[in-house]
């Protein structure tokens, strides 16, 4: 199984970019982009937090969910979280918003 990650693009939704990536054959993207999209939170990290702890499930999971990847970023490497279509759906059913509504 090829684990390569492809160089990342961009996705527009509701006029913001989420970086994704091809990896072990799939679509992967970036965690924090797509949380700041669904909650417009100025503290993107801290949301996250806060949301593992709300839900003990996604909380116990998140190690399985969301993998941490190596991408270019202002010209240099940086690691990011990162999530498949799955982990994504998992991700959003956390959050508690109109805008997170599948």
């Amino acid at each position: 199984m090829n684990k390569e990650i492809n160089m990342a693009k961009i996705a527009i939704f509701r006029k913001r970019e989420i970086r994704k990536t091809i990896y072990s054959n799939e679509w992967w993207f970036v965690v924090n982009d797509i949380v700041f999209t669904l909650t417009d939170s100025p503290n993107i990290q801290d949301y996250i937090k806060k949301m593992r702890k709300r839900d003990n499930e996604l909380g116990k999971g998140w190690g399985q969910i969301v993998i941490p990847l190596s991408v270019k970023t202002s010209g240099r490497d940086q690691k990011l979280n990162y999530a498949n279509t799955e982990g994504i759906f998992r991700i959003i059913q956390s959050i508690p918003s109109p805008n997170a509504a599948v």
